[in-house]
């Protein structure tokens, strides 16, 4: 089988905490010859953390499906072409928007938009060396997907969406964030990718998520696992819906589909 797992709400919760059955069931699954696989929305440069990486994965799917490791390997890639990247910038800012943008080594941003701003701070803490900024390194950017802030009416927001709307699908998070991913790129797609590239099948698959953007992995995998007690009703989407990550919900769905 092969495991696919969400990072926030799911692997750990919002003070980047890892529940130890969740690393010893994780380690347990791969010792019983399951590979496993982080699918995050998370860029890869956003994905540094020790504790996290050091639970042992296969492979990460970062960035909504655009990029995808195995093992040391980047076995797949892709970055959104620069004059599509420079009709965005330059669309969103018309509008106000306060963009992010996410690539594999690097997150770009002005940080005089986010002054203030706890996600921004929160990005800007944990990024370091490897955060840039946009204008500085304008047009030169290695951005797989971007984030924006959006303290814009509604109806103006959607607005810019409808100009991008070739280039994007858009998960929104809120009246004030959202997600802007290449179109046909999901963590679905990403799923779909690896068992390609490993010539696995896609029922032998099992994906773990907790929020309404983990819907097309849910969907996707042989068997959707959804987080319990969760802001977001799953129902609809996941096979199976588990307990909380604070009460070993990674662990219980392993030992209930007898993967550990």
């Amino acid at each position: 089988m092969v495991l696919f797992f969400d990072i926030d709400g799911t692997l750990w919760n919002y003070k980047n905490e890892i529940n130890e059955k969740t690393i010893e069931g994780i380690r347990l699954a791969r010792a019983n010859g399951h590979k496993c696989f982080i699918n995050t929305g998370r860029a890869r440069a956003f994905i540094t953390n020790e504790n996290l990486l050091g639970i042992g994965f296969d492979g990460i799917v970062s960035a909504c499906g655009t990029m995808i490791e195995f093992g040391d390997e980047v076995v797949y890639q892709r970055f959104i072409p620069k004059d599509d990247a420079i009709r965005t910038i330059e669309t969103i800012r018309e509008y106000g928007f306060k963009p992010i943008l996410e690539g594999p080594t690097h997150l770009y941003l002005e940080l005089k938009d986010f002054q203030g701003d706890m996600y921004g701070d929160k990005i800007i803490a944990e990024m370091g060396s490897h955060l840039r900024g946009i204008d500085e390194c304008y047009g030169k950017w290695e951005m797989n997907k971007l984030s924006c802030a959006t303290e814009i009416p509604v109806e103006k927001r959607d607005e810019c969406f409808d100009k991008l709307s070739d280039l994007y699908d858009y998960i929104i998070h809120s009246d004030t964030v959202v997600e802007m991913v290449p179109k046909g790129f999901n963590k679905g797609t990403g799923i779909e990718k690896v068992c390609d590239l490993l010539g696995e099948s896609i029922e032998n698959t099992f994906a773990f998520g907790d929020s309404i953007n983990d819907k097309e992995m849910l969907i996707a995998a042989g068997v959707g696992v959804g987080m319990g007690e969760t802001y977001h009703d799953l129902t609809e989407y996941a096979d199976y819906i588990t307990t909380s990550l604070d009460n070993d919900g990674i662990w219980n769905a392993l030992k209930h589909f007898e993967l550990i």
